[in-house]
């Protein structure tokens, strides 16, 4: 049965849908990227996929190194994508999943189709991963997939911090939730 490591991307230079599109990390984001190699090393040799944003990449980069592999870029795992002609990003991010504590939560069901779809791609890639593996991603895409792997139709089910490491195991029944990585303390999604 393999195991995956949902690890998020650590802190960003610049926040998601701000003045620029892909940021790479900050100071501390690479130490928190060096962190998560160290962390992600006692689980034996892992596959790297990551998504194909800067701040995954570079998150997945301390790992891969350690590992002596080239990351495999997985666009399934990438962040969501806003509609076209949306201007404020941050804005419809949070409308459509709202995070911070006591808000109530969205539901997969009402979203628009898009996003459902978007999300049934990212469970698909997951799922179909047949080895153990670092998949390197983004706050929404975990939620996404481990939503899914809780048998929940909530949008937001756990709030993972920066370079948090949430696992899973996939067998033929699908997938489940190991352990949750560790939440973010404030409501800073960049």
């Amino acid at each position: 049965m393999p195991r995956l490591f949902l690890i998020r991307h650590a802190e960003p230079a610049a926040g998601w849908g701000g003045a620029h599109a892909d940021p790479g990390l900050t100071e501390s984001g690479h130490a928190q990227a060096q962190a998560a190699a160290q962390s992600l090393a006692q689980y034996g040799p892992l596959a790297v996929l990551t998504s194909p944003m800067a701040r995954c990449r570079e998150t997945a980069s301390p790992y891969a190194a350690l590992r002596g592999v080239d990351p495999v870029i997985e666009p399934r795992v990438s962040e969501v994508v806003a509609p076209t002609g949306v201007t404020d990003r941050p804005a419809w991010l949070r409308n459509n999943f709202p995070w911070d504590a006591g808000l109530a939560r969205r539901q997969w069901r009402d979203v628009d189709a898009e996003l459902q779809s978007w999300r049934g791609e990212a469970v698909r890639a997951v799922s179909a991963i047949a080895r153990d593996s670092a998949v390197f991603s983004h706050f929404i895409a975990i939620n996404a997939i481990v939503s899914a792997a809780l048998g929940s139709d909530k949008t937001i089910v756990f709030r993972p911090g920066h370079a948090s490491i949430t696992e899973l195991d996939v067998s033929p029944r699908g997938l489940s939730v190991v352990m949750l990585g560790a939440e973010m303390q404030s409501a800073d999604v960049r």
